[in-house]
């Protein structure tokens, strides 16, 4: 068993913003390339916005979804639902109309704010449209919506008290099979994951933190109210490619840098970064994915320092990383953060010795609540307060762990998940198509790439890939297959299901899986 360092508390989320308020009120908080807001002002917003939030009727346990991509209003809008004891309930950017509607399904949202560039997809989608208090927008061009709303002032106050134990946030992320569903974090965890985030990349006041990827995923969540809670400055990058990071890098100079590897490879190799641009870092945080060991070459050939790799799920937060001020092993996910206790078990669940793979078990305060109206997959969950990830681990004899693979069969695609089943459903939905497996295949860029083996039925036109590839697109976005190939029948496992462990066994034998 591998312990981290104690916490001594979790962070107060009623009060986040108290270490920037009492020590510099004046200095800017939270910043984008159009906009920066002073830790004042950061807080006039978010009163602001939960006053009108209360206004519309909403009480403290009803969800608000969110359809945004990353904005200075965005953190305010999270912030706002917490002050007043809404749940937050943000959803991935790139969902189209059928991802939005389950989500919107599950969680029973009351609310949902959305920018005004995605319509289209709210026109297709059926819940969205008879929400209770309907839709606030954002990005319209006379402002009316959220951005009045945060500008404002409003009457409405918060009044009663949340417990620790209230719900605070709900991500969703796929499971093994089956649609995403609603992780629930508490209060209480919530303080514990971000009290063990600022511990683990060793943050502080004097931080300035850009989190290069979407803060409607856990990964960049934790990273911005982490550092908000700590009293560090916070840029957002509204978009993740090299003419977005680049200039924040060489204007704000930031600290601590988070990004998927797909991204920061790009960033690296095609936008002419130069070794300047990242002096500033103290630690580049490569999340959501193993880092190709190409990047991390010329990542080092660029900048003299190495990524720092670690892991983490939505269901507990970051549980391990390379400690940014220790030695930082290339190729292992670092030791336990504070908080965590880990162990490495075999398919029995009897602990294993150092240098054995095997499970992955986490036990830690910042584990989820549960899965949002979902008490049969939440029993599933935990074993003695301990949670099974899934994931196969290797401990070497100094607590360092090295990743060996996924038990659990989602596809891990530029940091989002990627459930096989939901493709796979997506691509039956064609009449042509008798049956489909669905897994995910290497690649040095985007850690996997979605590849479909697919069974024609008996006496169907001929189907090009590329069509059959663009109808799923329509109907699964960012999670449909980048290749198709076409089998005469489908392996199934004795239960009747698609044998996916075959299928990957036949893509490792052309030798484009690791």
């Amino acid at each position: 068993m591998i312990h981290g360092d104690p916490l001594k508390e979790p962070v107060d989320i009623h009060d986040l913003l108290h270490a920037g308020l009492t020590g510099h009120p004046d200095d800017v908080a939270l910043v984008c390339a159009k906009t920066r807001r002073t830790w004042q002002e950061l807080q006039d917003g978010i009163d602001n916005l939960a006053g009108h939030y209360l206004a519309l009727g909403l009480e403290p346990g009803d969800r608000i979804a969110s359809l945004m991509p990353n904005r200075v209003e965005l953190v305010i809008h999270y912030l706002a639902c917490m002050k007043s004891g809404f749940v937050a309930t943000p959803l991935n950017y790139r969902y189209l109309a059928p991802q939005i509607d389950h989500a919107l399904e599950v969680s029973g949202a009351k609310l949902l704010v959305a920018h005004a560039e995605r319509e289209a997809d709210l026109d297709a989608s059926t819940y969205a449209k008879d929400l209770p208090l309907g839709i606030i927008r954002y990005g319209e061009a006379d402002k009316s919506g959220l951005e009045r709303m945060i500008t404002e002032p409003s009457s409405v106050r918060p009044q009663r008290a949340i417990a620790s134990s209230d719900p605070a946030v709900i991500f969703f992320t796929s499971g093994s099979t089956g649609k995403p569903k609603g992780v629930t974090h508490s209060y209480e965890t919530l303080g514990w994951m971000l009290a063990g985030t600022a511990s683990a990349l060793e943050m502080s006041a004097d931080d300035v933190i850009l989190p290069g990827s979407s803060i409607s995923h856990l990964g960049s969540f934790l990273w911005t109210l982490a550092g908000l809670a700590i009293g560090a400055r916070v840029v957002i990058a509204r978009t993740f490619d090299g003419d977005e990071i680049l200039p924040l890098l060489v204007e704000h100079r930031p600290t601590v840098l988070c990004m998927l590897p797909a991204a920061l490879m790009c960033l690296v190799r095609e936008h002419g970064a130069t070794k300047d641009a990242f002096s500033s870092l103290r630690v580049c945080r490569g999340g959501g994915d193993k880092v190709p060991a190409e990047l991390e070459a010329e990542f080092i050939a660029l900048t003299g320092f190495p990524i720092d790799e670690g892991y983490g799920m939505t269901e507990i937060g970051l549980a391990t990383l390379n400690p940014p001020s220790g030695e930082i092993r290339i190729g292992s996910v670092g030791r336990p953060v504070p908080g965590f206790d880990l162990s490495i078990r075999d398919e029995d669940g009897n602990l294993l010795a150092l240098g054995e793979d095997g499970r992955l078990w986490a036990r830690t305060p910042s584990a989820t609540v549960g899965y949002w109206d979902n008490p049969e997959a939440t029993a599933k969950l935990f074993s003695d307060d301990w949670l099974d990830t899934g994931d196969v681990m290797r401990a070497d004899e100094d607590g360092y762990l090295w990743f060996r693979g996924r038990k659990k069969q989602i596809i891990v695609h530029d940091g989002s998940n990627i459930c096989p089943q939901e493709v796979e459903e997506a691509l039956l939905e064609h009449e042509d198509v008798h049956a489909a497996g669905v897994i995910g295949v290497y690649d040095p860029i985007h850690g996997e790439n979605v590849r479909a083996y697919v069974a024609l039925r008996e006496g169907s036109k001929i189907i090009i890939a590329q069509d059959l590839i663009q109808f799923a697109r329509e109907r699964v976005g960012y999670k449909a297959p980048e290749e198709i190939e076409f089998l005469l029948e489908i392996p199934l496992n004795p239960t009747g299901k698609v044998d996916r462990v075959r299928l990957k066994a036949m893509a490792s034998a052309r030798h484009e899986s690791p």
